[in-house]
């Protein structure tokens, strides 16, 4: 029998580990808080056309399909997932800081692919370290979660107050000041133990390849998240050309973290599928660029934001759930490198091509991102029975 004197110690541990977690997931997102509304923007400030933009910006998808995967996988075969978190961070407040210091289309393409290829792993690896660290621990990984998108939108109002009082130039140095927080903050988490299986480990990649369910799993996620493209890419650029000030624009994003922060609180209480959350988030997503797509005003915009919740919190616990059930544990980090793959090879290809539609057609782009978000929706869908089937994977800890 457990000594009692036991039980407070792993009762302090499991709380550590969460808010160290709670803690980093902030930082990290943080930085993507300042970066997605305005990085663009930035581009545009220092003299950046629409075209060169959009090539940009399709950097970071592009490392998830190429570099990204090996990163995972190395980092898992080594059992360094932990290790391979606080390198990422540093380099990236590192690459951050070097691109600042750049004017010219190309070398900006240099600088921040190679800031990418360090960056990206980054929420890959975070999500396999916390969803080992849930089982373990016996978590819910969505009030873990929150406390990255409540940093995201804090970092979405920092940027958007400061863009109204400093030069749009400048706003490069908040993005690596956050950059540096979150690299320090890394230091703070703690090692989870590793159980080394490796016979098992060299056949984690292509059985996890060779699964249609898996495959069904991170297509629809990919169709239905980079539905969001247009948005994070061209959104704070349109609504500053329609006169809404860089405040007002860091409201609408934060207004849909709100309703996001609000979704991962209450996914405790959730009693659908995984499938079905999916097919909500991906059909919420469909009416949700619709709408924006026709230039609502600014008090139908609010409410639209709000659709976030499902758009985007409904599908990542719907992903990160059904991916616990088909993923062993001791493969987590190369599934979700084959997730973020899968959403960087889609993500770029509409990335770059959506530079050229928005350059034509403006906010009808919104109309392609709503048909990709519908085929996503109906992937998942299609798939929910063959999902609901399958028994929890050994080792996944769900």
């Amino acid at each position: 029998m457990q000594p009692e004197s036991q039980i407070p110690i792993a009762a302090t541990v499991r709380r550590r580990f969460a808010v160290r977690l709670a803690l980093f997931y902030s930082a990290v997102f943080a930085v993507s808080g300042a970066h997605l509304p305005f990085f663009s923007v930035w581009l545009k400030a220092i003299g950046i056309d629409a075209a060169w933009i959009g090539v940009i910006m399709a950097l970071p998808a592009m490392t998830r399909f190429t570099t990204l995967p090996y990163a995972t996988a190395f980092a898992e075969k080594r059992h360094a997932i932990r290790a391979g978190m606080t390198i990422s961070v540093f380099a990236t407040a590192v690459g951050f800081a070097v691109l600042g210091l750049q004017q010219q289309p190309l070398a900006l393409f240099l600088v921040y692919a190679a800031t990418c290829v360090l960056w990206t792993p980054t929420i890959p690896l975070t999500d396999a370290y916390a969803l080992r660290g849930v089982a373990r621990y016996k978590l819910d990984y969505g009030p873990v979660r929150l406390w990255g998108s409540a940093a995201f939108a804090a970092g979405s109002l920092a940027c958007g107050f400061l863009v109204d009082t400093i030069a749009a130039r400048d706003l490069i140095w908040v993005i690596v000041a956050l950059a540096a927080v979150a690299a320090f903050t890394s230091l703070l988490l703690q090692p989870l133990d590793d159980v080394r299986r490796k016979s098992a480990e060299a056949r984690g990649g292509t059985a996890l390849l060779r699964d249609p369910a898996f495959w069904a799993i991170i297509v629809s996620a990919a169709l239905i998240q980079n539905s969001h493209v247009a948005y994070y890419t061209f959104s704070a650029i349109n609504w500053r050309a329609h006169g809404l000030g860089g405040l007002t624009i860091a409201g609408l994003w934060t207004l849909g973290v709100i309703a996001e922060i609000l979704v991962f609180a209450l996914s405790p209480r959730f009693s659908l599928h995984a499938s079905t959350l999916m097919a909500i988030g991906g059909a919420g997503a469909v009416v949700r660029w619709i709408v924006t797509a026709n230039e609502p005003p600014l008090a139908l915009l609010a409410i639209v934001q709000l659709g976030h919740g499902l758009t985007f919190g409904m599908t990542i616990l719907g992903t990160m759930s059904l991916l616990v059930q088909r993923v062993p544990s001791r493969q987590i980090a190369r599934g979700q490198g084959y997730y973020a793959a899968c959403i960087g090879l889609l993500g770029a290809a509409t990335s770059i091509v959506s530079g050229a539609i928005y350059a034509r057609v403006g906010e009808g782009l919104y109309y392609v991102m709503a048909g990709m978000a519908g085929l996503g929706a109906l992937l998942i869908w299609s798939a929910r029975h063959r999902l609901k089937a399958h028994p929890q994977s050994e080792a996944s800890g769900g």
